[in-house]
C-alpha cells in the first residue's frame, strides 16, 4: 500500500477549515492519485458502473474470528475532490473487517472528474448502494460509515426515500460535512462546497445535494465528531442535529474529547473505539 494512516493523520491533522488554508496542497502529497488505485490491497474490487472510478472493494471477515452481523460501506472524504481516494480508507476498512463485518469500500466520480460533482457523485452514492444490496455475499443490514465528505454522503443517503429499500440500518457521519450551507460560511476546504456542487446556496442543485433539505432522515444517523477537528469544525453538524431531531429524526451526536479529524479513521486512535460502538448499535437493529 502506498500510504499508511499515520502518514495521512499526520500530514492532514494540520489542515485549516478557514478560506485561506492549504489542505488541498497538503493531502494531495499523502494520498495517491486515482489512476494508481483502481484496486485496494486485499480488497476485490467490483464494478457499478462503466467509469474506472464506479467500483467498490470488498474485505470479508477477517478468518478465525466471531461475525459480526452486516456489512459495513466505506465512503471516503477528501472535499468531494478528484485527488484524494479511497485509499487512505484501507486502513478502516480492513479494521471494520477486523472486527468481523463484511466490508464494501466504495470509490465515486468526484469534483474535477468527469461526470462528478452534482449530480453525478449522488448519482454514483445511490448506484453503489444499489449494487452493494443486491450482491448475495454481502449480508443486511447495511451500515454506512463515511468520513468528512463521505460523511456528507451517507447522511444525504439517509435522506433518500430509497434508503429503508437498499436495507440500511443507519449511517455513521465521521467528522462529515452535513449542513454544506455552515460549510459553505466558513470556506471549508478553500470553498470545496461550492466546487462540488457547481453553485451558491438556493439553487436546485445545492439543495438536491444538501442533508438540511432531506429531514427528517429515512433511518437513524449517528455523528462522531472530534472535540479538537480544526478541518471540519464542531459547529458545521449543530444545525443538522437540532433541526434533523425536532423533525423526528433518529439522530445522535457523540463528540469525542481530545480527537481531531483524523483520529475517527484511525484504527489505533481511542477514537476509533467509538466508531465501532455506534456501527455495532446499528449493525444489530433489524433490518428494515
Amino acid at each position: 500500500m502506498a500510504i499508511t494512516l499515520l502518514s495521512v493523520t499526520s500530514a492532514l491533522g494540520a489542515c485549516s477549515g478557514g478560506a485561506g488554508d492549504t489542505s488541498a496542497s497538503t493531502m494531495s502529497t499523502t494520498m495517491t492519485s486515482t489512476s494508481t488505485t483502481n484496486s485496494t490491497e486485499s480488497g476485490a474490487s467490483r464494478s457499478y458502473g462503466p467509469d474506472p472510478a464506479q467500483v467498490y472493494d470488498v474485505y470479508p471477515p477477517t478468518e478465525g474470528l466471531p461475525a459480526a452481523t452486516g456489512t459495513v460501506v466505506v465512503v471516503h472524504g477528501g472535499f468531494w475532490r478528484a485527488e484524494y481516494d479511497r485509499e487512505h480508507a484501507v486502513p478502516e476498512a480492513k479494521a471494520f473487517a477486523a472486527a468481523g463485518y463484511h466490508v464494501a469500500l466504495v470509490e465515486y466520480r468526484r469534483a474535477g472528474m468527469p461526470g462528478g460533482g452534482v449530480p453525478g457523485t449522488l448519482d454514483d452514492v445511490r448506484d453503489v448502494l444499489a449494487s452493494v444490496a443486491s450482491q448475495s455475499d454481502l449480508p443486511k443490514p447495511l451500515v454506512l460509515v463515511g468520513h468528512s465528505a463521505g460523511g456528507h454522503l451517507v447522511t444525504w443517503a439517509a435522506g433518500q426515500p430509497w434508503a429503508r429499500e437498499r436495507g440500511i440500518a443507519g449511517v455513521v457521519s465521521l467528522a462529515g460535512v452535513v449542513d454544506l450551507g455552515a460549510a459553505d460560511r466558513l470556506h471549508l476546504g478553500n470553498d470545496a462546497t461550492r466546487d462540488f456542487v457547481g453553485s451558491g446556496p438556493g439553487t436546485t442543485a445545492w439543495a438536491s445535494a444538501d442533508p438540511m433539505s432531506a429531514l427528517p432522515p429515512n433511518v437513524p444517523v449517528r455523528l462522531v465528531n472530534g472535540s479538537d477537528d480544526d478541518t471540519v469544525p464542531l459547529g458545521v453538524a449543530d444545525a443538522y442535529l437540532v433541526k434533523a431531531k425536532a423533525a423526528g429524526g433518529d439522530v445522535t451526536e457523540d463528540v469525542v474529547e481530545g480527537a481531531d479529524h483524523f483520529a475517527v479513521i484511525d484504527p489505533a486512535a481511542p477514537a476509533f473505539a467509538h466508531v465501532l460502538t455506534a456501527v455495532r448499535s446499528l449493525a444489530t437493529r433489524p433490518s428494515p
